[in-house]
């Protein structure tokens, strides 16, 4: 073996061993980031679920609030498994954000104005995109990567991230 081939063969062992510590470091801070995402998620959601018991009464903003942080879970849940941000996900917490918007506005100021109108043209638009995501999503299905980190999401995620 000459010097060359094996300096040539070193170098892609150093190559390799550096490809695989990068990848787990990557990927421990993907699980680490996650983890604490979701339980920061969780947190948030009992300390609110704790406020309304504390307040002795619910309104619907607050039912709203349980929701979003409901759609945040599944989003840290489905991106954990699946490897891909389902973009309809974002845009249900923000209609879900909207429409807390829109209902707590109503109620506080018992005066519809245009801030309504244009809250509920925002909610329709985010309406449409998801129909439009879901159009594409169907019609255009996502090829997966290869590798490691792509592992291919169920049909209901499909094409979303």
């Amino acid at each position: 073996m000459s010097t060359t081939d094996w300096a040539e063969a070193l170098r892609h062992r150093v190559h390799r061993l550096a490809e695989s510590l990068g990848n787990l470091f990557v990927e421990s801070f993907h699980y680490l980031a996650l983890f604490g995402i979701g339980a920061i998620t969780a947190w948030a959601a009992v300390d609110a679920f704790i406020g309304m018991l504390a307040k002795g009464s619910v309104s619907v903003d607050d039912i709203l609030l349980l929701f979003i942080y409901l759609e945040l879970g599944a989003m840290v849940g489905i991106y954990f498994k699946t490897n891909h941000m389902p973009v309809r996900f974002l845009i249900y917490v923000a209609i879900t954000a909207l429409t807390r918007l829109l209902i707590s506005d109503v109620s506080h100021h018992h005066r519809p104005d245009a801030g309504v109108l244009y809250v509920s043209g925002a909610i329709l638009l985010l309406a449409l995109a998801i129909l439009v995501v879901r159009f594409a999503s169907s019609r255009f299905p996502a090829v997966p990567a290869s590798g490691a980190m792509a592992r291919r999401a169920s049909p209901a995620e499909d094409g979303d991230g």
